[in-house]
């Protein structure tokens, strides 16, 4: 497994009201995506990107990072082999994601992902 990015997922009571901080004051302009429950912006200059999530569509735990990755099949069998706690199972998602939750060893959960043209 590779990791292509890793995008932080800050907890928002509501992605339209947190929306205007992000874009007007961090310079995070670029809207990625906008699922309502979920939203990736980013600096149009540099990349830096911060993702905001008031809930999520089908998990019901709260990943602190998203890790994208280039094999997330080969990745959920290694988090498997190895033991580590999956708190949500290896996922095709609507929205065209491929993923898994995670739960690390220090408690920390995360989102291993791959879009679906990426994932394998």
């Amino acid at each position: 497994m590779r990791v292509r990015r890793i995008t932080p997922n800050l907890p928002v009571a509501d992605v339209e009201a947190a929306k205007g901080f992000y874009t007007d004051f961090m310079g995070l302009a670029d809207e990625e995506f906008n699922l309502g429950w979920v939203a990736r912006y980013t600096s149009p200059e540099n990349g830096a990107h911060v993702q905001l999530v008031a809930q999520d569509a089908t998990a019901r735990h709260f990943p602190v990072v998203s890790v994208h990755v280039d094999d997330v099949d080969a990745a959920y069998a290694e988090a498997v082999a190895r033991g580590y706690d999956i708190v949500h199972p290896l996922t095709t998602e609507e929205w065209g994601v491929r993923r898994f939750f995670v739960r690390a060893p220090d408690g920390n959960v995360l989102n291993v992902v791959a879009h679906r043209e990426q994932a394998r």
